[in-house]
This record gives C-alpha cells, sequence and structure tokens, in this order.
C-alpha cells in the first residue's frame, strides 16, 4: 500500500511538473547582474576586508540592493558599518541594527534587501535623498555625519 501510494504521488508531483500543467500567464526572467570587474565591488569588498568586518561577504548583495532600490551603493554598506562594525555584532542577521536591534532577519543578504526596499519604498522614507533617509533613520544630527564619513571612505564620490 505504501509503495503504491508513493508511486501514485512521485506520478502526480511529475505532471505537476510537465510544460503542459505550467499557466498560461507569463513569467518573467530575471537575470542577476554581473559585477564581475565592478569597481564598486572591489571597493566595498576592500573597505570591509580592511576593518575585519565579515559583510566582505555580502558586498555584491549590497550592490544588488542598491541597484534594486535606486539607494547611493554606499548607503546600506555605511549604515551597517556604523551599526554593527560590518556585521561583527549583528544578531538575528541584523547589520543595520533594524528596529532599534529587534528586527530577525532569515539572513544578512535578505535584511540587506528587506532594509533596502523599506529605505526605497516605505512611507517613511520614499521619496527621500540620501540626507533625509538619514535622517529620518535616526535623528540624531552627528549619526549623518558619521555614515556619510563612512560612505565617502569607501569612495569619495557616488
Amino acid at each position: 500500500m505504501r509503495k503504491l501510494f508513493f508511486f501514485g504521488l512521485a506520478a502526480f508531483a511529475g505532471m505537476a511538473c510537465l510544460p503542459g500543467h505550467i499557466s498560461t500567464k507569463q513569467t518573467q526572467l530575471v537575470v542577476a547582474p554581473q559585477y564581475e570587474g565592478d569597481p564598486r565591488l572591489e571597493a566595498l569588498v576592500r573597505f570591509f576586508q580592511k576593518g575585519a568586518c565579515p559583510a566582505w561577504r555580502y558586498a555584491r548583495t549590497f550592490l544588488e540592493a542598491a541597484d534594486r532600490y535606486a539607494l547611493d551603493w554606499r548607503l546600506l554598506p555605511s549604515i551597517s558599518f556604523i551599526e554593527s562594525t560590518g556585521g561583527k555584532a549583528a544578531p538575528n542577521n541584523n547589520l543595520f541594527g533594524w528596529d532599534s536591534g529587534r528586527a530577525q532577519f532569515r539572513s544578512a543578504r535578505a535584511g540587506i534587501h528587506e532594509v533596502g526596499y523599506r529605505l526605497a519604498y516605505s512611507a517613511l522614507y520614499r521619496d527621500k535623498d540620501t540626507d533625509g533617509i538619514l535622517a529620518t533613520y535616526n535623528p540624531n544630527a552627528e549619526y549623518a555625519a558619521k555614515v556619510k564619513s563612512v560612505m565617502r571612505s569607501i569612495a569619495p564620490r557616488e
């Protein structure tokens, strides 16, 4: 009986994967950007490795999020450096101290994309430039200056 049930389940799963069973809605193939040779990637890796920060492993993800959400490519890495020393102190994969450090992400990469998405589309941050984003992120006047200083140490200009 078990064999019969298993065989039937396997056959059903196989049929569900046949081309004739695919939805007629068009699907869009999303191609991940290639960052090999991108000077931004090299700058981020170099910056984080210089400080022995684990976030160097996520340099490509920082760029993907910045490009996807139209953020300055140095912003998310700089906030992560200020908030968690580039991942040295990032409980629950929270590189950004998001939600006063209470936010939990399933991975550091997921956290990077979630925070990037929020900075781009949340009503609190939407349509703001980098200064406006930073003023909302942390209203302490010194905070924006610290983040922008790190941004300049990653690369002098956008």
